[in-house]
């Protein structure tokens, strides 16, 4: 999760909202992006979808079965289905979203029996430093 962070603090210094996705395989980051929604001029653009993208073109397929993902907050309903197309094993995220949070917060989107992959999660790891980061950003934002 540190990874993670550290590319959501980029992110917000980019001026994007600080989000920040790291993908492990065997161990090993396969992937790193923040958001990039302003920069890309695409709602699209979430950290969640641009460390997808990374991961198949290193692993030359759009599967990435056995992958682990790490993002700083909880995924919205377009990244929850991105991951379960990308067959992604299990998911960390750090902190709830209330105003899009697919996850646990406003949906159990991995918990639908209709989808055809099923994706662990869990949440909570470094909570306090995503919330931190998140605050920081959008009191600027507001200045």
């Amino acid at each position: 999760m540190c990874c993670a962070l550290a590319e959501a603090k980029k992110a917000g210094q980019s001026g994007e909202v600080p989000v920040g996705c790291v993908i492990v395989h065997e161990n090993e980051i396969v992937a790193s992006a923040g958001n990039s929604c302003i920069k890309d001029n695409s709602p699209l653009r979430h950290a969640e979808v641009n460390a997808i993208e990374i991961a198949c073109k290193k692993a030359k397929n759009y599967r990435l079965m056995d992958h682990i993902m790490f993002v700083t907050l909880e995924p919205c309903h377009m990244c929850c289905m991105a991951i379960v197309h990308a067959r992604i094993k299990k998911v960390f995220f750090s902190l709830t979203e209330p105003k899009s949070g697919a996850v646990v917060t406003n949906d159990n989107f991995f918990d639908h029996n209709y989808l055809n992959h099923k994706v662990k999660y869990e949440h909570g790891m470094r909570a306090i430093d995503s919330k931190t980061l998140l605050q920081n950003f959008f009191i600027k934002k507001r200045n």
